[in-house]
C-alpha cells in the first residue's frame, strides 16, 4: 500500500515536471505531497532523467532492443511525433503496454532532444546553382581588399540570452507588446571597420546612397585609398537605379553576390556578437540602445574581425561540399 502511494506521488510529480512546473514548493502546494518527497524526486529527475528507483535487481526495462529499434524507425519517419502518440503507436503495433514517461526516458537516454527547428530562408534550385557557381569562382579569392557591408535591426527589448536559475524558477523579463528597433549599417575588412551608422528612418535607394557617400567612401579611402572592393547583398535598395548610378559614378568596384546567402557574409557573425553583448547591457531606451550599439561595435577586436573574414575560403568549400545548401556559419 505504501509502495502504491509512493508510486502515485512519483507519477504526479513527474506529470507537473513534464508540464513545465519545476519548483518543489509550487508542486507541494498544488499536490500536498510532502516537500521533502518532491525535492528528492526532482533531484533524481535532474540527475538521472528518471524518478524510478535504480535498484540493482529491479525489473528489466519494457523497452527491449526490438522495441528500441521500432522507436527509432518511427521517429525518423515522423520527427514531430509526441511521446504520448509514440506510446499509443507502440501499444497498437507491438501489443505492449508502455507509458509516456517510459518512452520519454528512453528517448532521453538515446540522446534525443525535442527542439523547434532553426528557421532559415528557403533555397530554390536556382539558388543552389548560383551558390555553387559563385563559390567555384571565388574559392581562391584574396579577401584582403574587400569591405563586407550589411544592415541589421537591433531590438530595444531583445530576449535571446540564456540565464542561470535555480529550483525551477525560470526568470521572467517583462517585454512591451510593441518593441522599438534601431537599424545599423556597418562594414568590416582585414584593415579595420567602418564607423557604425545607426538610424530609425526607413531606408530606400536614396537613403542608402547617402550612407555610401557619408559613411562608406570616407572609411574606405582612409583604410585602402583607391584599392578596395565593396561587398553588398542583393537587397532592392542596393540594386536600385539610384544606387547603381552612384556606384558607377564613383567607380566603386563591387563583387557579385549570390541571393539568399547571409551564411557567406562574415559580418553576420559580427552582428551576432554585437546583439548578444548589447542585450546583456539591457538598454532602457532608444538612446541607450544606440549608445551601446556603437560602443559594442568599437569594442570588437580587429583580430576577431580578421579571423572571421579569413573563414571565407572554408565557407566556400563547405558550400561546395553541401552542393549549394546552407552552411552552419
Amino acid at each position: 500500500m505504501v509502495n502504491a502511494k509512493l508510486e502515485a506521488q512519483c507519477k504526479t510529480i513527474f506529470h507537473f515536471w513534464m508540464n513545465g512546473i519545476h519548483s518543489p514548493k509550487e508542486i507541494h502546494e498544488k499536490t500536498n505531497i510532502p516537500l521533502c518527497t518532491v525535492e528528492n524526486n526532482l533531484k533524481k529527475l535532474k540527475e538521472t532523467g528518471s524518478i524510478e528507483h535504480k535498484g540493482g535487481n529491479g525489473r528489466p526495462s519494457k523497452v527491449t532492443q526490438n522495441l528500441s529499434r521500432s522507436i527509432g524507425q518511427v521517429v525518423r519517419h515522423n520527427t514531430a511525433i509526441s511521446t504520448h502518440q509514440l506510446a499509443i503507436k507502440l501499444q497498437v503495433t507491438h501489443n505492449v503496454s508502455i507509458s509516456q514517461p517510459t518512452v520519454w526516458r528512453h528517448m532521453k537516454k538515446k540522446g534525443y532532444k525535442s527542439s523547434v527547428p532553426i528557421g532559415t530562408p528557403m533555397l530554390t534550385t536556382r539558388h543552389f546553382e548560383a551558390r555553387i557557381a559563385w563559390t567555384q569562382t571565388h574559392l581562391n579569392d584574396n579577401w584582403s581588399h574587400t569591405i563586407f557591408t550589411d544592415e541589421t535591426a537591433f531590438d530595444l527589448f531583445r530576449n535571446k540570452i540564456r540565464r542561470w536559475h535555480k529550483d525551477g524558477q525560470r526568470p521572467v523579463r517583462r517585454l512591451p507588446k510593441s518593441r522599438q528597433k534601431v537599424m545599423a549599417w556597418g562594414g568590416i575588412s582585414l584593415k579595420g571597420k567602418t564607423p557604425l551608422f545607426c538610424f530609425t528612418d526607413i531606408m530606400d535607394g536614396p537613403y542608402y546612397v547617402n550612407i555610401l557617400q557619408t559613411q562608406l567612401l570616407p572609411a574606405a579611402q582612409s583604410l585602402y585609398g583607391r584599392s578596395w572592393r565593396l561587398q553588398q547583398d542583393n537587397d532592392p535598395k542596393h540594386t536600385s537605379r539610384v544606387a547603381k548610378d552612384f556606384i558607377a559614378e564613383n567607380k566603386i568596384n563591387t563583387i557579385d553576390w549570390p541571393s539568399n546567402s547571409p551564411d557567406l557574409n562574415p559580418i553576420e557573425n559580427i552582428w551576432y556578437i554585437m546583439k548578444n553583448n548589447v542585450e546583456k547591457r539591457m538598454p532602457r531606451n532608444v538612446d541607450e540602445l544606440k549608445q551601446f550599439m556603437v560602443e559594442e561595435w568599437e569594442k570588437i577586436p580587429q583580430e576577431t574581425v580578421k579571423n572571421i573574414i579569413m573563414s571565407m575560403k572554408r565557407r566556400c568549400e563547405l558550400v561546395l561540399e553541401k552542393n549549394g545548401d546552407r552552411i552552419s556559419y
